[in-house]
């Protein structure tokens, strides 16, 4: 594709993205603005739940004709519980990069001309059948040639290559999001829900890192690093000497795919026992290392066997084994949650709240996220959550499988109603979390239907308890020393001051306070001068019909004190 044809398509795509959101703002508009100011307010709200699902529908096959961003938007859009209505938020949660693969050819080039060097030079075999394809790239398995393996260790690797041109279209597709977050911040039923420009901004900064294949490397490496003495987890190794910005290079640690669990159970492994690890595993991503892999979906989390079965042969090393013969091996380190140390305790306190059923609890752990803004009216929210501990806590999914259907639907209606009401927004870096959080919970419970997520959390809200009373007795006696040494010190430093007073070597120096004095006298006579100004000029005009010498004199006296507010002090202004 030439240049020329590249910016036209490049124009089509970006008029298109704002064709749709025009489209749709002006549904918008007439139904939630104009017909309740005709007194058709009914309509608008019977017909909101279908509108919702059609706007989503289309939006779900806009995102696959044009790929690139857009099906990074559906996935975002679908987890933003906070300030989206459910008919949106699940028709799109399964939104999947449904994009055909690349051209061979063109991923060639693009690779060799990273790389510096032909792909038969760069590897002993590059398979051109695409392993996966995505909308920002795709994965191909490949071997290292004899002099990398010797010196790497490694001979079977997979190799991620971003589609040709995906920069361009990415800064395309994020100027039309700000050009429409501009027009939401327009919108009031949007605006006072969400910061529309900080979201699209917070999207954009996550995909930037996502195209960005040396920042994913990095984050493997430090995610490596965080658990290199655990054998609970694997990874794999990144071949430096074959990654750039746009091409990556890793070891193949394909294995059976977490949610296969007749393949887990061929391989002598208990799928409740794989729910449980990986359970552990997210919370001490979250609660010990501060780092969390945002995207652990079952495409990204293999179960690597480390002990020989009648089945299968080890496909890891065997050494430092989990007791269930399995390490969990991630990959995909695009998409990673950095959680800030705010943050991690205001996480800590939600879940020792949650953990205890306290609804007190976890409004204030709401509230220190920064998820409920000082506005908000929290008793109502405290109730709710009251009754949802009462009738709901404890239950692991498969107890809440036996609920009614029509109880939980009527009590999510309203919950998720008074929710959405509040003025909340997601602190940076918690949408990512949420992700994460509600990944692994879809996971685990479908490995063991029995799964509680209470049971997994109730051991960490222990120790965070234990921590926690473990800084606030440090904390005490810290501040113990602290008031000791004061104490201490204070007869001494009185006794200097009096020794000082007596000796008469104590002065002040109040000329600061003396010029603000000034100033401060300056400003009420101009303010004064303004006021006579403004009467003056008033009662002028309201004499002028019936007394016109002595109302215009009033007017043009009215200059004076204008003359003084406006210039006064102006040539003798000093240090402050």
């Amino acid at each position: 594709m030439t240049d020329a044809a590249a910016r036209g398509a490049h124009r089509a795509r970006y008029r298109r993205i704002l064709s749709f959101a025009g489209r749709e703002f002006l549904k918008i508009w007439w139904f939630e603005l104009v017909l309740p100011r005709l007194g058709m307010s009914r309509v608008a709200e019977r017909t909101r739940g279908p509108r919702m699902q059609t706007f989503a529908r289309r939006f779900h096959t806009l995102a696959v004709e044009l790929g690139g961003l857009m099906i990074k938007v559906g996935q975002f859009m679908s987890s933003r519980l906070d300030v989206l209505p459910p008919e949106i938020t699940k028709e799109l949660e399964g939104l999947q990069d449904e994009v055909p693969a690349v051209p061979t050819p063109a991923i060639r080039a693009l690779a060799e001309a990273e790389l510096g060097v032909p792909l038969e030079r760069a590897y002993a075999w590059f398979d051109d059948i695409p392993v996966a394809a995505a909308s920002l790239g795709q994965v191909h398995r490949a071997r290292l040639s004899a002099l990398d393996a010797a010196d790497t260790g490694l001979e079977d690797v997979v190799v991620k290559v971003q589609r040709p041109g995906i920069d361009e279209i990415v800064a395309v597709d994020l100027a039309a999001l700000r050009r429409v977050a501009r027009w939401l911040t327009r919108v009031r039923l949007v605006a006072d829900r969400v910061d529309a420009p900080a979201l699209v901004e917070e999207f954009a900064e996550t995909s930037r890192e996502e195209i960005d294949y040396l920042h994913e490397a990095a984050s493997a490496e430090r995610f490596r690093e965080n658990f290199a003495d655990d054998p609970r987890v694997g990874m794999p190794e990144i071949v430096w000497e074959r990654s750039t910005r746009r091409v990556l290079t890793l070891s193949d640690v394909t294995a059976i795919k977490i949610n296969d669990t007749d393949a887990l159970r061929a391989a002598g492994i208990d799928p409740a026992q794989v729910a449980e690890v990986f359970a552990e595993v997210m919370f001490d991503q979250v609660f010990t290392h501060s780092f969390v892999h945002a995207d652990p979906h079952p495409g990204n989390i293999f179960v690597t066997p480390t002990s020989p079965t009648p089945s299968t042969t080890p496909t890891a090393d065997t050494t430092d084994a989990t007791p269930g013969g399995f390490r969990l091996t991630f990959i995909d380190f695009g998409m990673m949650a950095e959680i800030p140390a705010s943050l991690r305790d205001g996480l800590r306190t939600l879940l020792i709240a949650v953990t205890g059923r306290d609804s007190r609890g976890l409004v204030a752990a709401a509230q220190e996220i920064g998820v409920l803004l000082p506005s908000a009216d929290t008793r109502e929210l405290e109730r709710a959550l009251t009754a949802l501990f009462a009738r709901f806590g404890g239950m692991g999914f498969a107890e809440l499988s036996k609920v009614d259907p029509r109880e939980f639907r009527d009590f999510a209606e309203e919950f998720g109603d008074m929710v959405r009401s509040l003025p909340l927004q997601l602190p940076e870096n918690m949408l990512l979390l949420i992700r994460a959080v509600s990944l692994t919970s879809g996971m685990c419970s479908s490995l063991d239907p029995a799964f509680n997520v209470w049971d997994a959390a109730e051991p960490y809200a222990g120790r965070l308890l234990r921590d926690e009373s473990g800084n606030i007795v440090q904390a005490f006696a810290s501040q113990a020393m602290d008031t000791m040494n004061t104490t201490w010190r204070l007869p001494k430093r009185i006794d200097d001051i009096i020794t000082r007073v007596d000796d008469g070597t104590v002065s002040f120096d109040t000329s600061r306070l003396e010029r603000r004095l000034d100033r401060l006298e300056g400003i009420a006579r101009r303010i004064a001068s303004g006021v006579l100004f403004a009467a003056m000029l008033i009662g002028g005009a309201l004499l002028v019909p019936a007394v016109p010498p002595l109302g215009i004199t009033l007017i043009c006296v009215s200059a004076l004190p204008l003359l003084h507010s406006l210039f006064a002090g102006v040539g003798r202004r000093g240090p402050r």
